[in-house]
Protein backbone atom coordinates (compact mmCIF):
# COMPACT_ATOMS: atom_id res chain seq x y z
CA UNK A 1 0.00 0.00 0.00
CA UNK A 2 1.31 3.03 -1.31
CA UNK A 3 0.64 5.84 1.93
CA UNK A 4 -0.52 9.12 1.35
CA UNK A 5 1.81 11.93 0.47
CA UNK A 6 1.99 14.84 3.33
CA UNK A 7 -0.99 17.34 3.34
CA UNK A 8 1.89 19.88 2.85
CA UNK A 9 3.21 18.33 -0.44
CA UNK A 10 -0.28 18.03 -1.91
CA UNK A 11 -1.03 22.08 -1.17
CA UNK A 12 2.49 22.60 -3.24
CA UNK A 13 1.58 20.80 -5.89
CA UNK A 14 -1.25 22.48 -6.20
CA UNK A 15 0.16 26.07 -6.08
CA UNK A 16 2.07 25.14 -8.73
CA UNK A 17 -0.73 23.66 -10.87
CA UNK A 18 -2.65 26.75 -10.26
CA UNK A 19 0.82 29.30 -10.49
CA UNK A 20 0.89 27.68 -14.30
CA UNK A 21 -2.51 27.83 -15.34
CA UNK A 22 -2.44 31.43 -14.74
CA UNK A 23 1.19 32.25 -16.16
CA UNK A 24 -0.14 30.01 -19.17
CA UNK A 25 -3.83 31.97 -19.38
CA UNK A 26 -4.87 34.23 -21.91
CA UNK A 27 -6.65 37.79 -21.18
CA UNK A 28 -9.78 37.09 -23.37
CA UNK A 29 -12.02 40.10 -21.73
CA UNK A 30 -10.82 42.45 -24.37
CA UNK A 31 -13.89 44.28 -25.45
CA UNK A 32 -14.67 44.62 -28.88
CA UNK A 33 -16.97 46.86 -28.69
CA UNK A 34 -14.68 49.32 -27.23
CA UNK A 35 -11.71 48.32 -29.88
CA UNK A 36 -14.57 49.52 -32.37
CA UNK A 37 -15.64 52.84 -30.56
CA UNK A 38 -11.51 53.92 -30.47
CA UNK A 39 -11.48 53.16 -33.79
CA UNK A 40 -14.81 55.48 -34.78
CA UNK A 41 -13.02 58.09 -32.17
CA UNK A 42 -9.94 57.97 -34.04
CA UNK A 43 -12.16 58.67 -37.88
CA UNK A 44 -13.29 61.67 -36.15
CA UNK A 45 -9.98 63.01 -34.54
CA UNK A 46 -8.40 62.38 -38.59
CA UNK A 47 -10.79 64.46 -39.99
CA UNK A 48 -10.37 67.15 -37.14
CA UNK A 49 -6.54 66.42 -37.29
CA UNK A 50 -6.83 67.29 -41.17
CA UNK A 51 -7.48 70.85 -41.27
CA UNK A 52 -3.82 71.22 -39.54
CA UNK A 53 -1.57 69.32 -41.00
CA UNK A 54 0.64 72.53 -41.72
CA UNK A 55 0.67 73.14 -38.14
CA UNK A 56 2.39 69.97 -36.62
CA UNK A 57 2.10 70.87 -33.52
CA UNK A 58 -1.37 71.21 -33.31
CA UNK A 59 -1.40 68.00 -34.85
CA UNK A 60 0.31 66.41 -33.15
CA UNK A 61 -2.14 67.79 -29.81
CA UNK A 62 -5.19 66.84 -31.80
CA UNK A 63 -4.18 63.05 -31.68
CA UNK A 64 -2.39 62.98 -28.60
CA UNK A 65 -5.71 64.10 -26.84
CA UNK A 66 -7.30 61.16 -28.81
CA UNK A 67 -4.72 58.84 -27.39
CA UNK A 68 -5.76 60.12 -23.61
CA UNK A 69 -9.71 59.25 -24.70
CA UNK A 70 -8.50 56.10 -26.66
CA UNK A 71 -6.93 54.92 -23.54
CA UNK A 72 -9.83 55.79 -21.22
CA UNK A 73 -12.66 54.03 -23.51
CA UNK A 74 -10.33 51.15 -23.38
CA UNK A 75 -9.58 50.47 -20.04
CA UNK A 76 -13.58 51.24 -18.66
CA UNK A 77 -14.62 48.94 -21.64
CA UNK A 78 -12.40 46.22 -20.41
CA UNK A 79 -13.22 46.69 -17.05
CA UNK A 80 -16.97 46.17 -17.92
CA UNK A 81 -16.28 43.29 -19.70
CA UNK A 82 -14.36 41.20 -17.11
CA UNK A 83 -16.39 42.13 -14.95
CA UNK A 84 -18.97 41.12 -16.63
CA UNK A 85 -17.26 37.70 -17.01
CA UNK A 86 -15.73 37.60 -13.53
CA UNK A 87 -12.21 37.91 -15.12
CA UNK A 88 -9.57 39.98 -13.03
CA UNK A 89 -8.70 43.17 -14.88
CA UNK A 90 -5.05 43.49 -12.71
CA UNK A 91 -3.98 40.48 -12.11
CA UNK A 92 -2.88 37.57 -13.95
CA UNK A 93 -2.62 37.57 -17.57
CA UNK A 94 -4.60 40.87 -17.60
CA UNK A 95 -1.99 41.93 -15.59
CA UNK A 96 0.54 40.78 -17.92
CA UNK A 97 -0.96 42.12 -21.21
CA UNK A 98 -1.05 45.66 -19.41
CA UNK A 99 3.02 45.17 -18.32
CA UNK A 100 3.93 44.09 -21.87
CA UNK A 101 1.78 46.75 -23.40
CA UNK A 102 3.51 49.90 -21.42
CA UNK A 103 7.31 49.63 -22.73
CA UNK A 104 6.50 49.93 -26.46
CA UNK A 105 4.19 53.07 -25.62
CA UNK A 106 6.32 54.98 -23.21
CA UNK A 107 8.89 54.40 -26.16
CA UNK A 108 7.08 56.12 -28.60
CA UNK A 109 6.05 58.81 -25.88
CA UNK A 110 9.46 59.32 -25.14
CA UNK A 111 10.85 59.41 -29.02
CA UNK A 112 8.20 61.84 -30.22
CA UNK A 113 9.14 64.18 -26.86
CA UNK A 114 12.78 63.98 -28.64
CA UNK A 115 11.68 64.84 -31.90
CA UNK A 116 9.78 67.73 -31.01
CA UNK A 117 12.14 68.95 -27.98
CA UNK A 118 15.26 68.76 -30.38
CA UNK A 119 13.53 70.88 -33.62
CA UNK A 120 13.36 68.33 -35.67
CA UNK A 121 9.96 70.18 -37.08
CA UNK A 122 10.50 69.41 -40.75
CA UNK A 123 10.94 65.17 -39.98
CA UNK A 124 7.79 65.63 -37.63
CA UNK A 125 5.64 65.08 -40.31
CA UNK A 126 6.78 61.83 -41.46
CA UNK A 127 8.44 60.26 -38.20
CA UNK A 128 6.15 60.51 -35.67
CA UNK A 129 2.95 58.97 -37.40
CA UNK A 130 4.90 55.91 -38.69
CA UNK A 131 6.74 56.16 -34.52
CA UNK A 132 3.22 55.88 -33.41
CA UNK A 133 1.88 53.18 -35.51
CA UNK A 134 5.47 51.25 -35.42
CA UNK A 135 5.41 51.20 -31.61
CA UNK A 136 1.88 50.91 -31.07
CA UNK A 137 2.21 47.74 -33.57
CA UNK A 138 4.94 46.47 -31.57
CA UNK A 139 3.05 47.37 -28.38
CA UNK A 140 0.09 45.03 -29.92
CA UNK A 141 2.29 42.15 -30.64
CA UNK A 142 3.98 41.54 -27.36
CA UNK A 143 0.31 42.13 -25.77
CA UNK A 144 -0.91 39.20 -27.80
CA UNK A 145 1.17 37.10 -26.12
CA UNK A 146 -1.16 37.01 -23.19
CA UNK A 147 -4.30 37.52 -25.27
CA UNK A 148 -6.67 36.25 -27.78
CA UNK A 149 -4.71 35.67 -31.53
CA UNK A 150 -6.63 38.24 -33.54
CA UNK A 151 -4.32 40.68 -30.89
CA UNK A 152 -0.86 39.81 -32.46
CA UNK A 153 -2.51 40.23 -35.94
CA UNK A 154 -3.45 43.89 -35.65
CA UNK A 155 0.12 44.12 -33.68
CA UNK A 156 1.70 43.11 -37.00
CA UNK A 157 -0.78 45.28 -39.41
CA UNK A 158 0.15 48.10 -37.08
CA UNK A 159 3.65 47.44 -37.64
CA UNK A 160 3.52 47.14 -41.46
CA UNK A 161 1.67 50.12 -41.53
CA UNK A 162 4.18 51.69 -39.73
CA UNK A 163 6.79 50.97 -41.45
CA UNK A 164 5.83 51.70 -44.78
CA UNK A 165 4.98 55.44 -43.18
CA UNK A 166 8.63 55.63 -42.11
CA UNK A 167 10.03 54.16 -45.30
CA UNK A 168 7.77 56.36 -47.89
CA UNK A 169 8.53 59.82 -45.87
CA UNK A 170 5.78 61.38 -47.11
CA UNK A 171 4.03 64.18 -44.69
CA UNK A 172 0.80 63.83 -47.17
CA UNK A 173 0.55 60.40 -45.87
CA UNK A 174 0.12 61.55 -42.41
CA UNK A 175 -3.13 61.80 -41.87
CA UNK A 176 -4.73 59.33 -44.10
CA UNK A 177 -1.79 56.57 -42.12
CA UNK A 178 -3.09 57.38 -38.85
CA UNK A 179 -7.07 57.28 -40.23
CA UNK A 180 -6.20 53.50 -41.52
CA UNK A 181 -4.42 52.40 -38.47
CA UNK A 182 -5.94 53.71 -35.57
CA UNK A 183 -9.90 54.29 -37.12
CA UNK A 184 -9.41 51.36 -39.42
CA UNK A 185 -7.92 48.59 -38.16
CA UNK A 186 -9.55 49.53 -34.61
CA UNK A 187 -13.01 48.94 -36.01
CA UNK A 188 -12.17 45.89 -37.99
CA UNK A 189 -10.46 44.05 -35.48
CA UNK A 190 -13.19 45.46 -33.08
CA UNK A 191 -15.78 43.75 -35.09
CA UNK A 192 -13.75 40.48 -35.63
CA UNK A 193 -13.25 40.29 -31.58
CA UNK A 194 -16.74 41.44 -30.48
CA UNK A 195 -18.26 38.52 -32.94
CA UNK A 196 -15.66 36.01 -31.87
CA UNK A 197 -14.79 36.52 -28.46
CA UNK A 198 -18.27 37.36 -26.61
CA UNK A 199 -18.59 41.66 -27.05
Amino acid sequence: MVPNPPANDALESLAVIRETLERTAQFTALPGRGIMLVGATALVTSALAAQYSHWISRWMAIWIAEAIIAASIAVIAGYRKANRLGLPLWTGPGRRMIVALAPPLAAGAALTLALYLNNYQSRLATMVPGTWLLLYGVALMAAGAHSVPPIPVMGAAFLVLGAVVLVANAPFLMNSAMAVGFGGLHLGFGWYIAKRHGG
